[in-house]
């Protein structure tokens, strides 16, 4: 148990060993945390639980420190199983303890567990004494699921904003100003990227609320990752900008290859693209991590995509990321696409297909190369590369 500010302490577990998030659909690199907060007024309230692997130890270390019958409310910002996971074991020691949830919360938490526990509905505004503190209820649907919301300690000055702006990161430390600030803006975008991206548009309505609402924040406490204690509003605003149709300028190219042809063209266009001055990342899909790839795409303005064609179709890493970008729903970028083939050549009109689906803008027409690459070849997709600069320039 850490004290983060008088009488709120953080009760959660740090997880070292995570590596793959929901599934298998999000990276890890840096481990994860799930932030449970333990609020010690003259009434005792606990603010979500962890996820269900953990849910022994949590328990177990809560009975120790405070005692379960003393926890008089329980609040669950969230019911995905990496928040409200132990609830079900914890119910079972203290089954009568009131929780506070959104309408939807009580639901979900019913869909998840089938139990009829004692919930208390809460809407944006809704509020909760302690003693000196108050805790102030805020919606957030779909940032990221149905359920979610906010809980704002009044007198303290404290915001548990569930699931925006934490980051997947275990850290031997807690707060922002204690640890390395690219590793914590890297995990913050990539956490932006590829979880909050297609709620963007909400993102921007709820922090335009948040602002309006004009409560002093000296801490933002998420779900997961580090919490912000300096300055904790400059992730308020990265995440105004991210929402903002965000890109660097930059250009991202994704391939991939079956025999070397499509990898050749992916370098010659890129040499293009540096020649007109805009900075290019290349990726092989099929060797690289998705969630770093799909980070890039959203920082980039410019994306263009290849494949090799295969069975008169794309290669399936090419499938799939296409597919996850265009469920992510980017907006703002422009794109095209380029590949090789043997005999029938399909792939760079189905990627083509596929970039326009995803929302994106076609500025060029795609190019494509029978069999190994000449030099002639290659020339051209160096021309193909510095014509994609430019047009992309018209666009920035």
């Amino acid at each position: 148990m850490l004290e983060l500010k008088e009488k709120i302490y953080w009760v959660g577990v740090k997880d070292w060993e995570l590596k793959r998030f929901h599934g298998e659909e999000y990276s890890t690199h840096r481990g994860s945390s799930y932030n449970s907060y333990l609020i010690k007024d003259k009434k005792i309230a606990l603010v979500d639980t962890v996820w269900t692997p953990f849910h022994e130890g949590f328990v177990a270390d809560l009975e120790k420190e405070i005692g379960l019958n003393n926890i008089e409310y329980i609040i669950i910002n969230h019911t995905e199983q990496d928040h409200a996971g132990s609830l079900a074991y914890l119910m079972e020691k203290i089954p009568d303890t009131p929780i506070y949830c959104t309408k939807n919360g009580a639901s979900m938490i019913k869909g998840h567990f089938h139990k009829d526990w004692n919930f208390k509905v809460v809407k944006t505004g809704d509020s909760l004494e302690l003693g000196d503190y108050k805790l102030v209820f805020v919606e957030m649907p779909m940032l990221h699921w149905p359920d979610s919301m906010a809980t704002y300690v009044a007198g303290a000055n404290v915001l548990l904003s569930n699931d925006a702006f934490g980051q997947h990161y275990a850290s031997p430390y807690m707060f922002n100003d204690q640890v390395d600030q690219g590793e914590l803006f890297q995990e913050a975008v990539k956490y932006y990227a590829n979880i909050l991206t297609p709620f963007s548009g909400l993102v921007k309505k709820k922090i335009k609320e948040i602002k309006e609402l004009n409560v002093p924040i000296d801490m933002i406490a998420p779900s997961h990752g580090i919490i912000w204690r300096d300055n904790p509003l400059q992730i308020v605003e990265k995440y105004d900008l991210w929402a903002s149709e965000y890109d660097e300028g930059t250009a991202a190219i994704l391939y991939d290859t079956m025999w070397g042809a499509t990898k050749k063209m992916a370098l010659s266009i890129a040499k293009g693209l540096e020649k007109n001055g805009i900075g290019v990342k290349v990726f092989n899909l099929g060797k690289i991590d998705k969630n770093d790839v799909l980070t890039e795409v959203f920082k980039a303005k410019g994306i263009i995509v290849g494949s090799s064609t295969i069975n008169k179709g794309i290669l399936s890493s090419t499938a799939s990321i296409l597919e996850i970008i265009k469920g992510l729903k980017f907006k703002g970028k422009v794109a095209t696409a380029f590949g090789s083939y043997g005999w029938s050549g399909e792939s760079p009109k189905i990627v083509e297909q596929r970039l326009t689906d995803a929302g994106f803008e076609i500025i060029q027409e795609l190019i494509k190369v029978k069999y190994d690459p000449t030099p002639e070849n290659l020339r051209e997709c160096e021309a193909f590369g510095e014509q994609f600069a430019l047009k992309m320039k018209e666009h920035m």
